[in-house]
């Protein structure tokens, strides 16, 4: 009975520590991954502007629900293996640049991606710049700690290269 509680203890010595070490932590970040690919910039808009075949190339996608689908405005619901998120494109620059943020105030988190796209010799560089804010101080603490910032970036970089070529 004795271990029971002071394993107990130790439980929530650790919830505690986590939790005041999300508060500390700043609500906003900012993160940033790039590629190269073999294609010109108006492919790779084209196809990241594309929100409903977004499933067709981005395997943690499984699904869109267009919500909005004007041409000064597209809000849709993107089904993910973590679940929905809502989102909003707020500017397009084809084929330069598009902004898309969370438009969805029941999640834990919210922001932006600024999703840039420059020509090279060889094709284009999208680079996709994250702001974002957490709001929860102990999915801060994950986020910071054991997720890290970029993942959801990496995986949408690494699909559009092997969709890309």
């Amino acid at each position: 009975m004795r271990w029971l509680l002071r394993v107990l203890l130790a439980l929530v010595a650790v919830v505690a520590i986590v939790a005041c070490v999300g508060w500390l932590l700043p609500v906003g970040h900012e993160a940033a991954r790039s590629e190269e690919f073999s294609k010109p910039p108006e492919a790779v808009y084209a196809l990241i502007s594309d929100v409903k075949a977004y499933p067709d190339w981005w395997k943690d996608t499984t699904s869109i629900d267009m919500l909005v689908d004007e041409p000064n405005r597209t809000t849709f619901r993107q089904h993910r293996s973590t679940g929905p998120i809502v989102m909003t494109i707020t500017e397009r620059a084809p084929p330069a640049q598009m902004v898309t943020k969370i438009d969805d105030p029941d999640q834990p988190f919210g922001g932006a991606w600024t999703w840039e796209i420059a020509p090279t010799p060889s094709g284009s560089r999208l680079t996709i710049t994250e702001r974002g804010e957490v709001y929860n101080p102990i999915f801060r603490f994950m986020s910071r700690f054991v997720f890290g910032y970029t993942g959801t970036m990496d995986s949408c970089l690494s699909a559009l290269k092997q969709r890309l070529g």
